[in-house]
């Protein structure tokens, strides 16, 4: 979408999504620390419908020292995109998936035929097998999420009363600049506007339904609650981030780290994953699509989420979460029937 000369004279900036304290979001041009207003040029949205032409003019204000700017430590950072489609691709990260089935078979939990007593080194040797034979033969597994979910980079997450076991899941997540239908993977990548983090939260408890076992995974109940899906900081243009198989992926829970692997780890790459979603629907300007996570979640620590529970979440070049866990909700309800009585 952009060539190589054009992003080697841009100056570096990010799209996001801004407040000054509780008044009305603006779109922000971002800058290192600083912001600038965007809006007459549209909402993030109305950019992304014609990426060529916003980045162009994105571009210019980029290089503008002259003109207004916010502090951005000043603002409130929002959630950047406000996606018709959210597409995420599930056991997409090869480490991912070893840990799932070893951790199966430790648990004699496994649907593949290996428990605790078949050795370790066979069950290891088996899903590193499975998977390349995936890759070679198989396809993504993707499913939908929905924009209920998503929250701020910063926002507290708050832990439903319903379902145990809540999980963190950070991802690469790319956002799409041009309606894309049938695409291949030789021009899959043209049509990503920029790329951001989302961090897939999932409640264990609820993934698999004891009433309807044939069907499986229950992922509209594990992973649709509000504030689920912290998104941002900023939407990163995808001329300043170069290989989405080179990036970092780092998430910290209470100041430890949990997750910090490459994305150079998917076993379908961002084109593979464009090339199969394509090839069932179409993608339309501002819709996300998640890659998919890397091992190292709760489920695999035997740690899960809990009031005042602190999430820190970064991609190389994309910036940093923050959020804090709460009961909120609970401790609401809880109050006003105290109130009440």
């Amino acid at each position: 979408m952009t060539t190589d000369h054009e992003a080697v004279e841009s100056v570096p900036f990010a799209l996001g999504v801004f407040a000054t304290g509780d008044g009305a979001g603006f779109t922000g041009l971002v800058r290192g620390e600083r912001v600038r207003d965007v809006s007459a040029l549209g909402s993030v949205n109305e950019l992304l419908a014609d990426w060529d032409a916003s980045f162009a003019a994105l571009r210019r204000l980029a290089g503008n020292d002259s003109a207004d700017w916010h502090d951005l430590a000043a603002l409130d950072v929002r959630c950047p995109v406000e996606p018709r489609q959210i597409l995420q691709a599930g056991a997409n990260y090869r480490k991912h998936v070893v840990d799932i089935v070893m951790a199966e078979r430790r648990a004699d939990l496994s649907t593949t035929g290996h428990n605790s007593d078949t050795p370790e080194d066979e069950v290891r040797a088996w899903a590193e097998n499975m998977m390349d034979e995936r890759v070679r033969s198989g396809s993504p597994y993707v499913f939908n999420g929905l924009a209920g979910a998503l929250t701020g980079p910063y926002d507290e997450i708050v832990l439903p009363e319903r379902g145990t076991k809540h999980d963190w899941e950070l991802e690469l997540a790319l956002v799409i600049g041009k309606t894309a239908r049938h695409l291949t993977r030789e021009n899959a990548l043209e049509h990503v506007a920029g790329y951001t983090i989302c961090n897939d939260l999932t409640t264990r408890s609820l993934v698999y339904r004891n009433d309807l076992k044939a069907i499986g995974t229950d992922w509209f109940a594990a992973k649709n609650a509000p504030t689920f899906l912290p998104t941002g900081p900023y939407l990163v243009p995808a001329a300043f981030v170069g290989d989405p198989a080179t990036l970092r992926i780092t998430l910290k829970h209470n100041g430890t780290v949990r997750q910090d692997e490459s994305s150079a780890d998917m076993l379908f790459n961002v084109p593979a994953l464009l090339e199969y979603i394509t090839s069932v629907t179409e993608l339309r300007p501002g819709d996300l699509v998640l890659t998919g996570s890397p091992a190292g979640n709760g489920a695999h620590w035997g740690v899960f989420l809990e009031e005042g529970d602190v999430l820190e979440s970064e991609i190389t070049g994309l910036g940093m979460q923050r959020n804090r866990c709460t009961y909120r909700a609970r401790v609401d309800r809880v109050r006003k029937e105290k109130e009440s009585s």
